[in-house]
Protein backbone atom coordinates (compact mmCIF):
# COMPACT_ATOMS: atom_id res chain seq x y z
CA UNK A 1 0.00 0.00 0.00
CA UNK A 2 1.22 3.36 -1.23
CA UNK A 3 0.63 6.65 0.46
CA UNK A 4 1.77 10.43 -0.90
CA UNK A 5 4.47 12.08 0.82
CA UNK A 6 2.17 14.68 1.29
CA UNK A 7 -1.57 15.59 1.64
CA UNK A 8 -3.73 18.27 1.88
CA UNK A 9 -6.35 17.58 4.92
CA UNK A 10 -7.87 19.53 7.59
CA UNK A 11 -5.50 20.84 10.84
CA UNK A 12 -7.78 20.72 13.72
CA UNK A 13 -5.63 23.21 15.33
CA UNK A 14 -5.33 25.84 12.28
CA UNK A 15 -9.02 25.18 11.77
CA UNK A 16 -8.37 24.68 7.88
CA UNK A 17 -7.58 22.36 5.06
CA UNK A 18 -3.18 22.96 5.04
CA UNK A 19 -0.45 20.83 3.61
CA UNK A 20 0.91 17.99 6.06
CA UNK A 21 3.70 15.53 5.43
CA UNK A 22 3.14 12.00 6.52
CA UNK A 23 5.24 9.08 7.62
CA UNK A 24 4.35 5.87 8.92
CA UNK A 25 4.41 5.45 13.03
CA UNK A 26 6.54 3.61 15.05
CA UNK A 27 6.45 2.07 18.54
CA UNK A 28 8.08 4.05 20.90
CA UNK A 29 10.87 2.92 23.32
CA UNK A 30 10.09 0.69 26.09
CA UNK A 31 10.47 1.99 29.86
CA UNK A 32 12.40 -0.35 31.41
CA UNK A 33 10.79 0.58 35.06
CA UNK A 34 7.35 0.36 33.80
CA UNK A 35 5.40 -2.11 36.12
CA UNK A 36 4.37 -4.62 33.62
CA UNK A 37 8.07 -4.96 32.99
CA UNK A 38 9.49 -4.87 36.51
CA UNK A 39 6.54 -7.88 37.24
CA UNK A 40 7.93 -9.94 33.89
CA UNK A 41 11.44 -9.58 34.99
CA UNK A 42 10.78 -10.71 38.53
CA UNK A 43 8.65 -13.62 37.67
CA UNK A 44 11.09 -14.59 35.16
CA UNK A 45 13.94 -14.79 37.63
CA UNK A 46 15.30 -17.93 39.02
CA UNK A 47 15.00 -21.37 37.66
CA UNK A 48 11.62 -22.18 35.54
CA UNK A 49 10.76 -20.94 32.39
CA UNK A 50 8.98 -18.10 30.49
CA UNK A 51 5.41 -16.97 32.51
CA UNK A 52 4.20 -16.54 29.14
CA UNK A 53 3.43 -19.02 26.10
CA UNK A 54 6.16 -18.96 23.66
CA UNK A 55 5.02 -16.95 20.56
CA UNK A 56 4.00 -18.77 17.03
CA UNK A 57 5.67 -18.92 14.35
CA UNK A 58 2.81 -18.10 12.16
CA UNK A 59 2.24 -13.78 12.17
CA UNK A 60 -0.51 -11.97 10.44
CA UNK A 61 0.68 -10.42 6.50
CA UNK A 62 -0.78 -7.33 6.82
CA UNK A 63 -1.21 -4.97 9.90
CA UNK A 64 -3.37 -1.97 10.70
CA UNK A 65 -1.56 1.24 9.66
CA UNK A 66 -0.75 4.29 11.92
CA UNK A 67 0.42 7.70 10.05
CA UNK A 68 1.56 10.45 11.67
CA UNK A 69 0.61 13.62 10.15
CA UNK A 70 2.28 17.08 10.90
CA UNK A 71 0.87 20.39 9.88
CA UNK A 72 3.47 22.62 7.65
CA UNK A 73 1.78 25.72 8.78
CA UNK A 74 1.71 25.39 12.59
CA UNK A 75 3.95 22.02 13.20
CA UNK A 76 0.56 20.03 15.36
CA UNK A 77 1.38 16.23 14.42
CA UNK A 78 -2.10 13.65 14.60
CA UNK A 79 -2.35 10.24 14.11
CA UNK A 80 -4.53 8.74 10.79
CA UNK A 81 -5.61 5.12 11.45
CA UNK A 82 -6.43 2.96 8.51
CA UNK A 83 -9.03 0.32 9.89
CA UNK A 84 -8.49 -1.98 7.14
CA UNK A 85 -5.86 -4.89 6.50
CA UNK A 86 -2.99 -3.67 4.18
CA UNK A 87 -0.84 -5.42 2.37
CA UNK A 88 2.60 -7.02 2.95
CA UNK A 89 4.64 -3.36 2.48
CA UNK A 90 3.42 -0.45 3.19
CA UNK A 91 5.69 2.85 1.56
CA UNK A 92 5.39 6.77 2.28
CA UNK A 93 6.04 7.69 -1.60
CA UNK A 94 8.14 10.61 -2.58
Amino acid sequence: MKFPEKIKTFCRKCGAHTEHTVRQDRKGKERTMNRGRRKYEEVKKGYGGSPRTPKKEVHKVGKRVVLLLKCATCGFKHQRRYDARTKKAVEVAS
